[in-house]
């Protein structure tokens, strides 16, 4: 047999206040778990809601009271471990409290970040979260127009526009050229991803390259790979780098994705590390601990982070920057 959805009706909240025998505003209450209402109440909505099949409209409901219980998340990748870390520190609040979290992806494009929190404001959420201090002057005039909470995350090298919390990625490089640094190596290169698009890799580059001029060092060599992060991306930019500077003796990468692509490398090519060739990475990640020689790296906070936020927004929290910092990781790599 085959079902048309197209003819099916959508069950209303009368229908199920019908079928339980009990008012509408009854079956509102135990629905948003707010309210008086009776144990007996209770089971009978819930099983007239199983019966039927009925789905809460929660647009509906928002737009019948005074906020949303919506907390919008506009982040720059899934496929980079980073954000679904933050989601899900975020997500385990937010739950407890009955808000939902919905999200959009922009692949570190600042229009379409733009364009994607434009699109949220339309469900009117409680608050929105991005990445980073550096957005759009046109993203930053619709979230000041929206009266709605704005949490940047990940950073707090910048000016905050509402909530901020995350650490110092100016600092996460500072803290990775003085360890590489006080180890003894002198010969530092880097590979990285795309800086402009991922501002926030970039703080580090810019924080790692002043610590070694205040040194009196200078990077040996540099490979900035196109586009975003990745395994590959890291195993090429570690080869290219090495056939421009093949006197290295340490390598800081833009995070742990782009350091095991150079581990790999190492691996398939006889380069002993560290004794042949350190490699440094960034986030901490734990797959980064899991291979043979775990990874030297700054683990920053990333759970921590989406669960602070949320409790922020939740406590109705003053405008503030939280600085949660971050763990260098000795690992065994450098």
């Amino acid at each position: 047999m085959v079902i048309d959805f197209k003819q099916r009706t959508t069950v209303t909240l009368a229908e199920v206040a019908a079928a339980a025998g009990v008012g509408e505003s009854t079956v509102s209450r135990v629905l948003r778990n707010h309210g008086s209402f009776s144990p007996k109440a209770r089971e009978r909505v819930l099983d007239a809601v199983e019966r039927l099949g009925y789905v809460p409209n929660r647009i509906a409901g928002t737009l019948a009271s005074a906020g949303s219980r919506l907390v919008a998340f506009v982040i720059p990748s899934l496929t980079n471990i980073v954000f679904p870390d933050v989601l899900r520190g975020a997500g385990g609040v937010l739950e407890e409290n009955h808000y939902q979290a919905v999200f959009s992806v922009t692949d570190y494009d600042s229009e379409r970040e733009e364009t994607l929190v434009s699109a949220m404001l339309a469900w009117r959420p409680t608050a929105v979260m991005l990445a980073g201090f550096e957005h759009t002057e046109g993203t930053l005039k619709i979230l000041r127009a929206s009266g709605c909470r704005v949490v940047e995350l990940l950073d707090t090298d910048g000016t905050a526009a509402d909530l901020a919390v995350g650490f110092s990625n100016r600092q996460a490089g500072r803290a990775s050229a003085e360890f590489l640094l006080r180890r003894g190596y002198r010969r530092l290169g880097y590979v990285g991803h795309d800086l402009d698009l991922d501002t926030r890799a970039g703080k580090r580059f810019t924080g790692f390259c002043e610590a070694l001029n205040l040194a009196g060092s200078r990077l040996a060599g540099r490979e900035i790979r196109a586009g975003a992060s990745s395994v590959e991306s890291g195993r090429a930019g570690l080869k290219q780098l090495l056939e421009r500077a093949p006197g290295l003796d340490a390598v800081y990468f833009s995070n742990d994705d782009m350091a095991l692509g150079g581990y790999f490398h190492c691996l398939s090519n006889g380069i002993a590390v560290p004794a042949d060739l350190a490699l440094f990475g960034h986030n901490g990640l734990d797959i980064g601990q899991a291979i043979p020689q775990p990874l030297a790296s700054i683990r920053t906070p990333r759970v921590a982070t989406g669960k602070l936020a949320a409790e922020l927004v939740i406590n109705e929290a003053p405008p503030q920057v939280a600085d949660l910092g971050f763990e260098l990781i000795e690992g065994a790599t450098a």
